[in-house]
């Protein structure tokens, strides 16, 4: 492992418990420590536990925990009652103070973040948010996957996009960066189109973050005809149904469109985009030997017609 990592990981770690508060007796202000809130909510989102559940769960040392909850019992915020399963254990629920104090501990906790992100722009708070879910992501943490949304590209779109597919086929097929200069040319192209004939551009979204794309437009030299161009999911985002539904959503457009075929370019080893197209109704209809982007390997044209 890198110093440099490590020295870098440290570094965060400071910033942000100076940020949020964490070094304070109390959290957010509250009565409570930070362990001690994080157990009653951790209470509050079962509904009841065993005290050996809490204590895995949080990663929170057994007789920590007991003085702990001795003390929450005192301050009536929980009860233990027997286990129906294991008279030697008790389950542990809150009270109806309990459920007071983390109301409380829930709106402090509230305000606390606002005031961290009053100085943030409204525009860099979602890159915030994905980035902390991109921490949880590679930590081992993922957040539920919310629903994934196709909408128009917007400004920036284009950069990222390329960005991220000039490291993601480096990484899976070792392309080099002129992979990266050839996209970047495609994607002007695109952008330099005229409206008509037809054109577009879908982004695929989910929980903030871009997780692929693809864009039609005429192809050239060939009246008429469709090109589906830089097909791409995250992934992270795959075996969802993301490529899919861009290669449906691009199909039905050029269909809609009055294209009579449509016809993409690939290569063998895109083994996961190839099945896409096939089940689709894509059919091959020349294949070419490529020295491109370092790597000796074979282009398919792919066609459909309407």
């Amino acid at each position: 492992m890198s110093d440099s990592v490590i020295a870098d990981i440290r570094a965060f770690n400071r910033f942000y418990t100076r940020q949020i508060g964490l070094l304070n007796e109390h959290v957010a202000q509250s009565r409570f420590s930070l362990a001690e809130g994080r157990v009653l909510y951790e209470l509050s989102k079962r509904g009841h536990a065993m005290g050996s559940e809490l204590a895995q769960s949080l990663g929170i040392d057994p007789a920590y925990l007991s003085r702990m909850l001795r003390k929450f019992v005192a301050a009536d915020l929980v009860v233990l009652t027997p286990s129906l399963s294991d008279r030697r254990s008790s389950e542990i629920a809150l009270t109806r103070e309990g459920d007071a104090a983390v109301e409380e501990l829930e709106a402090l906790n509230d305000d606390a973040i606002e005031s961290v992100l009053q100085a943030v722009p409204a525009a860099d708070r979602a890159t915030l948010v994905a980035a902390m879910a991109s921490i949880r992501r590679i930590l081992g943490d993922p957040p539920a996957p919310g629903p994934v949304i196709l909408r128009p590209h917007r400004i920036g779109d284009m950069g990222w996009m390329i960005h991220r597919q000039a490291i993601l086929y480096n990484r899976q097929f070792g392309w080099n960066i002129g992979f990266e200069s050839l996209i970047a040319g495609i994607y002007s192209q695109f952008q330099e189109a005229p409206a008509t004939p037809p054109k577009a551009l879908w982004v695929a979204e989910q929980n903030g973050g871009i997780v692929g794309s693809v864009f039609v437009m005429p192809s050239a030299g060939l009246e008429g005809s469709a090109q589906l161009r830089m097909l791409y999911v995250e992934r992270a985002a795959r075996g969802q149904g993301v490529g899919a539904a861009l290669v449906a959503q691009a199909i039905g457009f050029a269909r809609d469109n009055g294209y009579a075929r449509m016809r993409l370019w690939t290569h063998t080893v895109q083994e996961s985009a190839r099945k896409l197209y096939a089940a689709a109704g894509f059919a091959v209809v020349e294949t070419i030997p490529e020295d491109n982007f370092g790597v000796k390997m074979v282009g398919e044209i792919w066609e459909m017609v309407f």
